[in-house]
């Protein structure tokens, strides 16, 4: 749902499309993406290669780019814009091209029900849409292996830099002729803006410094060179050693209609609900203990499937993680107090995150071995196997098993 800075953002771009409209604005046919300023910085070679391949134009206005696209690359491009005067604009200059397709909505709208692209792209649009909102949506909308490449504000023309919160801020929009309307940004700060990208399943690749060509005027972007990764990366333990009690634990899995449930670590991983099995306790009390103080969630012992034993080390320490399945719960999850887990959320098994916590990582590939996450090496014991059965590796061919 749109927030009331995007709402003033819809209705400044309705302003901006009808006044270009009504004023019959003609502009020269691109020769190239100008992802900031014209003829500076890379081209459309940063979105590697496009013939015959499905690509995406967020926010496209009256389309110059993907037109260009469409004709000296042969991609076949869909642009969205929600402004009705950019998407007249648009349709009345290129609405016959073939291999282009104009759709007038909402990009987040759009990223929801359309099939996933292999290339997304946007040219100072996406700094006008909540990041959480677009993020979400475009983590589906982009395939495995596919690419994502955006343009944001970094310091306007007055030279107020970037925020290093997620929040909008007033930005002015000139018109062309006099006239200006008030727009709200996400002006955010490159390190943000790439730990944003992680959260959702993106991975950063590169960002190129784009200034302004001209003496006096310090604006200037980042274009950002994003993918979506076939396979997800997980982060080792630290080495530091443990208590004597903390070298065993236990991850529990809990995944249902919405997804797979995760919490991101303050250190920055993101893992499922679990820890240290206390003194006295089962492997399943340990499950509910934990999920309960970190979430909120109650379960109950017997609702609890043990999947199997992973057995690695960490700064010479042998560490030990029980696999579980947690079949039923109650409640909703959310942030506990003293906890250094928080931010539960559900994921989708082909959304996962990058930054996995490497136990996290191993318990999931040991539920289910099919999923594409990188981690570090384990042993495996499972239920029915014997004892000395250990695989250098928790992947689909060392294991069998995995429940839905």
């Amino acid at each position: 749902m749109r927030g009331e800075p995007e709402a003033v953002n819809a209705e400044a771009w309705e302003t901006y499309g009808a006044h270009h409209l009504r004023r019959g604005t003609a502009l020269p046919e691109a020769a190239r993406i100008d992802w900031g300023f014209a003829g500076g910085g890379p081209g459309s070679e940063v979105l590697g290669e496009l013939t015959g391949r499905r690509v995406l134009d967020l926010g496209c206005g009256p389309a110059r780019h993907a037109a260009h696209l469409v004709r000296a690359h042969g991609a076949l491009v869909d642009a969205v814009d929600a402004s009705a005067g950019q998407f007249e604009r648009a349709r009345a200059r290129y609405g016959s091209l073939p291999g282009l397709r104009l759709v007038l909505t909402d990009a987040v709208e759009h990223l929801l029900t359309a099939e996933p692209y292999d290339v997304v792209y946007s040219v100072n649009a996406v700094p006008y849409i909540d990041p959480h909102r677009l993020l979400t949506a475009l983590a589906g909308a982009l395939k495995p292996g596919g690419r994502f490449c955006f343009t944001v504000l970094h310091t306007n023309s007055r030279g107020d830099g970037p925020s290093d919160r997620v929040t909008a801020r007033p930005e002015t929009l000139r018109l062309a002729d006099g006239g200006e309307v008030t727009v709200h940004m996400w002006v955010l700060a490159p390190e943000l803006w790439t730990a944003l990208l992680t959260e959702y399943g993106l991975r950063v690749e590169g960002i190129d410094v784009l200034d302004a060509p001209e003496d006096g005027n310090r604006a200037s972007y980042r274009l950002f060179r994003v993918t979506r990764p076939v396979r997800v990366s997980s982060r080792p333990r630290v080495d530091k050693p443990p208590p004597a009690h903390a070298a065993l634990g236990v991850g529990a899995v809990l995944y249902g209609p919405r997804g797979l449930l995760l919490g991101r670590h303050r250190r920055g991983t993101w893992e499922l609900p679990g820890g240290t099995v206390e003194p006295g306790e089962s492997f399943q009390e340990t499950a509910v203990r934990e999920l309960g103080e970190e979430t909120g969630l109650v379960a109950r012992p017997e609702d609890v499937r043990l999947l199997g034993t992973l057995l690695d080390d960490a700064g010479g320490v042998v560490r030990m993680t029980v696999a579980a399945r947690v079949t039923v719960w109650r409640g909703e999850p959310s942030d506990q107090p003293g906890e250094s887990v928080g931010r539960w959320r559900w994921f989708a098994l082909d959304r996962l995150p990058e930054q996995l916590f490497v136990c996290s990582a191993q318990a999931l590939t040991l539920w289910r071995p099919g999923l594409p996450i990188d981690h570090t090496p384990a042993h495996v014991w499972q239920p029915g196997l014997p004892v000395d059965h250990s695989p250098a590796h928790v992947t689909a061919s060392d294991t069998g098993t995995g429940d839905s």
